[in-house]
C-alpha cells in the first residue's frame, strides 16, 4: 500500500499561479511513475502531468497544459511538485495525484483548485 498526502490547491484569479504537492509514504525513487490528473465538474479525470519516479525524472505533460505546468520531484522533500502557471477558469477540478508501483495505480484524496475572479 502507498498512501498519497496531497496539500496546495486553494482560489487563484485566472492568469495566477499555484502549486500543489504530493508525498508518497515510501521513497519516490522506488516508485515508477508519479503525477497529476484532474476532474472538473461533469467531466472525466484526465491526465496532467507525469514524471519517473527514478533516472532522469522524464516528464509528461497534456497538450493543453504544455509551457505553463511544471512537475518536478525532490528527493530531499520526497515530494513531488506541480508548478501551474496562467491558469484557466476551466482548470478548475479536483487536482488528484496518482503513483504507479509495483504494477498498481494508487490515488490521492484529491485537492480542489479552483480558479476564479
Amino acid at each position: 500500500q502507498v498512501q498519497l498526502v496531497e496539500s496546495g490547491g486553494g482560489l487563484v484569479q485566472p492568469g495566477g499561479s499555484l502549486s500543489v504537492s504530493c508525498a508518497p509514504s515510501i521513497r519516490i525513487f522506488s516508485i515508477s511513475e508519479m503525477g497529476w490528473y484532474r476532474q472538473a465538474p461533469g467531466k472525466e479525470r484526465e491526465l496532467v502531468a507525469t514524471i519517473t519516479g527514478t533516472g532522469t525524472g522524464s516528464a509528461n505533460y497534456a497538450d493543453s497544459v504544455k509551457g505553463r505546468f511544471t512537475i518536478f520531484r525532490d528527493y530531499g522533500e520526497n515530494t513531488v511538485h506541480l508548478r501551474m502557471n496562467r491558469l484557466k477558469p476551466e482548470e478548475t477540478a479536483v487536482y488528484y495525484c496518482m503513483a504507479d508501483y509495483v504494477g498498481t495505480r494508487y490515488w490521492g484524496k484529491g485537492t480542489l483548485v479552483t480558479v476564479s475572479s
